[in-house]
Order: structure tokens, then sequence, then C-alpha cells
């Protein structure tokens, strides 16, 4: 990577970072919803052009579904409301393609798992997700550039099984010291060494739909990072395990 480019990377990615503590400062639940609300509907545009759809009208009914969402103790089920409408629609006059209702289940459920996270346990929980995913990725790119020699998956060839080991033991480490208080610290462990794994999944699923569509990036919001898909895909899967195992177990 050239230095120009390294320094635009590490230039937004503070930037980035800048945002989520101003954020977290002010810890309100309106400024989180809209924030992670705009973040949703870019997503969702960039969805829609990686699965080759363009309906104006799936972006409509995902702001609605965040709009209830803000309203409802448990955002996550708001979608399968939608999804049944959608799907009664299909079925009643065929108005609709399958293919369009692809970025409700990726990337708004996911968000909507994120926020549920914050809503259902507070802003340290919201903190410990940030940790595990910038440490998975974090500790994979640069463990995988020093010692990476066994590729990872052909999905994305520049992955390595060391890089990939590497991160999901930094972000285990880091990520336990994040622990939500209701947890034990063992807990916390077992919690966050599986919540990166996902996280690790969740990148590679957003590189195999990005070669699926023969594109690089899902868009270019971020100088040197892409598109909002490109720094959220780590979240989209490891927000729904983190809630889904917090669920279980707090």
């Amino acid at each position: 990577m050239a230095s120009s480019d390294l320094k635009q990377r590490t230039t937004t990615a503070v930037l980035l970072f800048v945002g989520f503590l101003i954020v977290g400062f002010v810890n309100n639940i309106f400024l989180t919803w809209a924030v992670l609300g705009v973040m949703m509907a870019l997503s969702v545009i960039e969805a829609q052009k990686i699965f080759g759809t363009a309906s104006k009208v799936m972006v409509i009914y995902s702001l609605v579904v965040w709009t209830v969402a803000l309203f409802y103790p448990k955002p996550e089920e708001i979608v399968l409301v939608m999804a049944i409408v959608l799907l009664s629609k299909l079925a009643y006059n065929n108005s609709i393609k399958p293919k369009e209702m692809l970025p409700l289940a990726y990337p708004l459920v996911s968000y909507l798992f994120i926020f549920s996270l914050y809503v259902s346990y507070g802003l340290k929980a919201f903190v410990w997700l940030i940790v595990i995913v910038i440490s998975t990725d974090i500790g994979a790119y640069f463990i995988g550039k020093k010692f990476g020699k066994t590729k990872f998956s052909p999905t994305s060839p520049n992955k390595t099984l060391e890089g990939v080991a590497g991160g999901i033991i930094v972000a285990t480490v880091l990520g336990s010291l994040f622990v939500i208080s209701q947890l034990s610290f063992v807990t916390g462990l077992l919690i966050s060494f599986v919540t990166a794994i996902s996280s690790i999944f969740g990148d590679l699923f957003e590189s195999y739909l990005k070669r699926q569509a023969e594109i690089k990036d899902s868009g270019d919001i971020f100088p040197g990072h892409g598109g909002m898909l490109d720094r959220a895909d780590g979240y989209l899967f490891a927000s729904v395990i983190l809630v889904v195992l917090l669920r279980f177990t707090v």
C-alpha cells in the first residue's frame, strides 16, 4: 500500500473513530438511532447496487422499519412484520420481485440488531461490539502482514489463516476488558471469542458479494476505505451474534 493511500485510510479511520466517540459521549438514544439510521440507509442503497436492484420503495420500507424501531423494545423483531407485509404483497399481486427484498435481510436486520444492542444493554455493550470488531480487523491486518503465509479463503485471497487467528486472539483479549457488568469474566471472554469469529465472516461475506457483483468497493463515501458496507461488514454479523448470546446469558 502506498504511503499516500495509508495516510488517507488512517485519516478517514481517525475521523470515523472521533465521530463514534462523540456519539458515545452524548449517549442519547435518539442521536444513536439517527446516526445508525443514516448508516443503514446508505448501506441499503449500496446493497441494492451489489444485488443488482434499484427499488426506491425498498429504501422507504427500510426507513419505515427504522422509524418504528425507535419506539419498540426489541427493534430486530420489526423487520419480521415488514417481511410478512411484503411477502403478502408478493403473493397478492406479484408486484415485488423477491430479489428486491434482499436488503431487508442484509443489511437492515443487522442494523436493527446493532440498535437493539444499545437499547437493551446500554452504551458499554455498544462499545464492546466496536472494540471486538475493530481489534479483530486491525489484529488480522498487522499479524497477517507480519506472519501470514497460509491463505484463509479463496473468497478473500488477501486474508491469511495466521492473520485471522491473530485477529481473533487480539479481539478476544481486548474484548474481555469491556465486558458488561452482568457477565462473568469467563463468559465475556467466550462471547468475545465467538463474536470476533463472526466479525471475520461478516467481512468475508461482503467480499463474497462484491466478487459476485464484480466490484472492488461497495461505494466511495469514505476516501481510502470504500463504502459504508466496506466499513460496517464485520459489525453486520458480529452484532447479531452478540445480541443473541447476551439474550441467552444475561
